[in-house]
């Protein structure tokens, strides 16, 4: 499998993004990186992003985590951020990004999982967390799903699905701004942008969308009913912090509620004036959020 690396100084000066970089190999010289801050004195948040950010996202909850006393651990996934990005669009599937997960925790050791996860986060963050269910304490689930394929996909995701299939340049920055409700700067929107010298290292960017499950057809399709069997049986706190103002993910959060036993009793809240990716939107409200749930349950 053929892979890009970044170079490092497309990341320099990046705003409000000091963290070091860290790696591990997950997959014959494929390296991801990762954000790793804090003491681990309350316990280890890890967080999880979606497409097509990247652990810049979640540096404005990093810092609320770390001042609570917790260990922070923020991956990019393959194809994202620092981590090595294979070239082809067909060496990424939904089961390789489950994989190259799965590996990394276990490289890491790590255990009593306190899980943030948004987007594409939460398709492999709650398929890992049906699978190895052992590894984890908490979780929060923010603007995302775990698709079957047997509930109609929105509309607005169906565009965007299209969208990136086939436009002949994908826009990241443009992308993650066009869903966010505040404004971002131009060197935020660089930062987005960073990972991807030119189109060569988007091969990951571009195909995960047609990646989720919309039909019972998907090969996925089966493997996250099976995952269904064991978060409906959850008994493991969960909460759901959704946004007000994303087309994609709306309402999501109700089935969420009702099926996973976990979530019962639980503060839930949907984020005021929050678009899709809630993090770049209200970073540190929902870090804050997701403290105040792991001090409480």
């Amino acid at each position: 499998m053929k892979f890009l690396t970044t170079p490092e100084s497309s990341f320099d000066n990046l705003p409000d993004y000091p963290f070091s970089p860290n790696y591990v190999e997950v997959e014959n010289g494929m390296k991801m990186h990762y954000v790793d801050e804090g003491s681990n004195n309350k316990g280890l948040v890890l967080c999880l992003h979606g497409e097509p950010s990247w652990s810049y996202l979640y540096r404005k909850m990093i810092p609320v985590f770390v001042a609570a006393g917790y260990r922070v651990i923020a991956p990019d996934l393959i194809g994202f951020g620092k981590s090595s990005k294979p070239t082809e669009t067909s060496d990424y599937t939904y089961q390789k990004h489950v994989d190259w997960i799965k590996t990394f925790i276990s490289k890491l050791g790590l255990i009593d999982i306190n899980l943030f996860c948004q987007d594409w986060g939460g398709l492999i963050g709650l398929r890992i967390l049906a699978e190895e269910s052992h590894l984890f304490s908490r979780t929060v689930a923010g603007n995302t799903f775990l698709p079957t394929g047997e509930r109609e996909a929105s509309e607005a995701f169906l565009k965007w699905q299209k969208f990136s299939q086939t436009a002949p340049v994908l826009p990241v920055g443009k992308i993650i701004q066009n869903s966010t409700v505040a404004k971002m700067s131009d060197v935020e929107v660089a930062a987005y942008e960073a990972p991807y010298p030119n189109e060569s290292y988007k091969a990951g960017a571009k195909i995960f969308p047609s990646l989720v499950p919309t039909s019972t057809d998907d090969p996925e399709s089966n493997n996250n009913k099976k995952a269904w069997e064991t978060l409906m049986k959850l008994e493991q706190p969960f909460l759901t912090l959704f946004s007000d103002s994303d087309p994609i993910t709306k309402g999501r959060e109700k089935a969420l509620q009702k099926l996973i036993p976990g979530c019962k009793g639980q503060a839930h809240t949907i984020i005021q004036a929050g678009g899709h990716f809630l993090q770049e939107d209200k970073g540190e409200e929902i870090a804050g959020l997701m403290v105040k749930f792991m001090e409480t349950t």
